[in-house]
């Protein structure tokens, strides 16, 4: 896949506010995969801890299946325990399939990244099935060595409400 090289890339002024709306390199977008890719091997293998700190510090967790947005990495980390404690409980384990992701740059080096996840459910000893389809939209902040999440929205399918910012 072959996309054009940004203007700001070309003339060193990547990061700024010109980079909004500008085509994606496919060096970024193997990035932003990769970002994605280690985040979700996180999660789902519970590093709680360490998929936490793919977020700010004052990251903002939004979806439509909580009744509020979870505010700050504390607080990202303390749901993570519980949800990974619920499945604990229940013998199963979760894997977490992202796809179609489309990469707009914003300004000041941040991106706005749309994907769609597939949640799969798989009992101990039992089939792997479906357990939901969202679509997710996050904010990445360029930091030292990668990015991490200022802000997810993640919507549920199955479920007609919008999250919550």
């Amino acid at each position: 896949m072959t996309l054009p090289l940004r203007e700001a890339e070309r003339s060193g002024r990547a990061g700024h506010a010109a980079d909004a709306g500008r085509p994606v390199t496919a060096n970024l977008y193997q990035e932003v995969q990769g970002f994605y890719a280690h985040q979700m091997r996180l999660l789902d293998s519970g590093q709680v801890e360490a998929w936490a700190e793919t977020f700010t510090e004052d990251g903002v967790f939004s979806a439509n299946a909580h009744p509020e947005p979870t505010r700050g990495r504390a607080a990202i980390i303390e749901g993570a325990r519980a949800a990974r404690a619920r499945l604990a409980e229940q013998g199963v384990r979760h894997r977490h399939w992202l796809g179609m992701v489309d990469v707009e740059p914003l300004a000041e080096g941040r991106l706005r990244v749309h994907s769609y996840a597939l949640v799969l459910a798989i009992p101990q000893g039992g089939p792997a099935a479906v357990h939901v389809h969202t679509t997710c939209v996050d904010e990445l902040v360029p930091v030292a060595g990668g990015w991490q999440v200022s802000t997810r929205l993640v919507a549920r399918d199955d479920l007609a409400t919008e999250p919550t910012r």
